[in-house]
């Protein structure tokens, strides 16, 4: 885990520590070739230095797990990216979903559902 990442997030005293804590771990075990860093004002995941999974922790109230293929706008596919039989990515567009947890049980449920999820996105987005 990357010591920028620990620093932030000590400093930020965030509610659901725990719960972003869990979710570092089931990402970089599920690809560990991902470098962390902070991005967009949380954790982030890139591979080969390209931004493919942000985690969102603002507002407090819950944590998302952003799946995309960078910044920038790029043509859509013709259809979702990974198949998500577990119904825990939220659509936004065929190569942007988000899954949602609120809480630390929530997040072991999913554990490895997510961690299929991350290693099929990162696949399909390298």
């Amino acid at each position: 885990m990357n010591s920028e990442v620990n620093d932030f997030l000590d400093n930020a005293n965030h509610p659901l520590r725990a719960e972003i804590e869990a979710l570092r771990k089931i990402i970089l075990a599920a690809q560990p070739q991902l470098t962390e860093n902070i991005k967009w004002n949380g954790p982030n995941y890139c591979n080969s230095g390209e931004d493919r999974i942000t985690m969102r922790i603002y507002p407090p109230k819950q944590v998302q797990l952003v799946f995309h293929r960078g910044a920038k706008k790029m043509e859509q596919p013709k259809e979702r990216l990974v198949n998500d039989a577990s119904g825990l990515l939220q659509w936004k567009e065929n190569d942007r979903a988000v899954a949602g947890f609120k809480s630390l049980e929530e997040i072991k449920k999913a554990e490895n559902n997510l961690k299929d999820i991350v290693k099929k996105w990162i696949e399909v987005t390298r």
